[in-house]
């Protein structure tokens, strides 16, 4: 599933609320992205920072710089790292783990 149409239509809901919202909530996360962040190591760990966060899709990778202004689409996450590596400061990936699931506050 990946449209999701808004035009309204003359037919009756597909199944009721509950039952969509459920249908909706488990196609976002079969497609999410994966969710990383550059991090840069100064010196050998001896301090750290994030320096940027991305989002990993199929085809692609986007990345947003956080201390300077940046916006790229990358073919890979990997491909960063080249960028974030200068002399005494080491690039690396890092994977964000899922948030745990909460119970919905209704």
């Amino acid at each position: 599933m990946t449209t999701i149409t808004t035009a309204a239509c003359a037919r009756p809901p597909a199944c009721d609320e509950p039952e969509f919202a459920a249908l909706l909530a488990d196609a976002v996360a079969d497609e999410a992205p994966r969710v990383f962040a550059i991090v840069e190591e100064f010196g050998d760990r001896h301090d750290a920072r994030i320096a940027a966060w991305g989002m990993a899709f199929p085809e692609r990778a986007e990345l947003v710089g956080i201390y300077r202004p940046l916006r790229m689409t990358l073919t890979a996450p990997e491909s960063a790292l080249p960028l974030f590596t200068r002399d005494n400061t080491q690039a690396r990936l890092v994977w964000a783990a899922p948030a745990p699931e909460t119970p919905d506050e209704t």
